[in-house]
């Protein structure tokens, strides 16, 4: 800018001077002005040219720096109205996250906490629970040692200990597992303390299958405990059970030789083999039953065993059913000997 305003300057000083210098020199030239008074005349000329060339610029500035204060003062207030603005944003996230940490302490915290202290007290009681009746199984049973693990994949301890209890009170002559492994062992001590009966456990899985034999064999039960391979194959519900739809089950050749069941525990196939998959176990095993036998459905804690056995109930009249509470649920149908 400075650079600029002596640009100019110097060329108005320049303009004025070479113009006087002109007139001055004419009058001298004519003898109308002594050389002294027209060198005097020029130099003032030349001052009151550069002063007026100097006020022009200053005007000239003056406007130019009345157009940068306004631009200055326009920019200045965009800038703080986007201060303001930020400020506010601002201070409204700080005000939502201020009422979610409050939320979270007086509502979600205390109520995750009740959760945690409930599912921790409810594991404890679950856990010590089991450890009783494994304990009362192992006194009652007096089995060998190295006795195969229970709970997880295989029956609970309070389930063995149910179907324990209505072996000693029933004295069936023959047992149906719809599956095998750890609680074919225990339920094979249940009958030798009983002094007889047998144990037939049906098993989808070929090598499963071997492994339950081996078990079987180890503790020397091979005399009460039959584990026979039943691969899963198509189960056809007879003609005119109109509900009642095809789907994998035991291969009946398995069952086909077996009569008078006492006792049935029904604890497989998986879950996962077909919808409501363990529905096959009372249409295809009740027509080898006794006329008192007693089915025990396992893992009623999942809606699918209780739908099923819902239906049981609602096409075999002849089945009466109570509700056991142990670790994975269970319901025990009885069938009543005066139905027939």
């Amino acid at each position: 800018m400075l650079r600029f305003l002596r640009s100019r300057l110097l060329h108005y000083v320049v303009g004025a001077g070479a113009l006087g210098a002109l007139v001055l020199g004419a009058l001298a030239a004519l003898g109308l002005l002594g050389a002294g008074t027209a060198m005097g005349l020029a130099a003032t000329g030349v001052v009151g040219a550069a002063v007026a060339a100097v006020a022009v610029m200053v005007r000239r500035l003056a406007r130019r720096v009345n157009l940068l204060s306004g631009e200055l003062e326009k920019r200045t207030g965009e800038t703080v109205r986007a201060v303001e603005e930020h400020q506010a944003r601002t201070g409204s996230s700080l005000e939502e996250v201020t009422a979610e940490l409050a939320r979270l302490r007086d509502e979600t915290l205390p109520k995750l906490t009740r959760d945690i202290v409930r599912t921790v007290n409810t594991q404890g009681r679950n856990d010590y629970e089991q450890q009783v009746a494994w304990t009362e199984l192992r006194d009652y049973l007096k089995p060998g040692p190295f006795m195969p693990p229970l709970r997880g994949w295989a029956a609970s301890p309070d389930v063995l200990r149910l179907l324990v209890g209505i072996i000693d009170e029933r004295r069936p002559e023959l047992v149906v597992e719809c599956g095998s492994g750890s609680s074919s062992v225990w339920l094979g001590y249940a009958l030798r303390r009983m002094g007889g009966g047998r144990l037939v456990a049906l098993e989808h899985e070929e090598r499963f299958a071997e492994l339950s034999r081996d078990l079987v064999t180890a503790h020397g039960l091979d005399d009460i405990v039959d584990i026979r391979h039943a691969p899963l194959t198509d189960w056809v519900p007879e003609e005119g059970a109109a509900d009642d739809a095809a789907q994998p089950w035991y291969d009946l050749k398995a069952v086909a030789d077996l009569e008078e069941i006492g006792l049935v525990f029904v604890d497989g196939p998986p879950e996962a083999t077909a919808p409501q998959a363990r529905f096959p176990a009372v249409p295809a095993l009740l027509p080898h039953c006794a006329t008192d036998a007693v089915i025990v459905l396992d893992d009623t804690v999942r809606r699918a065993e209780r739908d099923l056995s819902d239906r049981w109930l609602a096409a075999y009249p002849e089945l009466s059913c109570r509700s056991e509470t142990v670790e994975k649920g269970a319901r025990v149908f009885t069938r009543n000997a005066h139905a027939f």
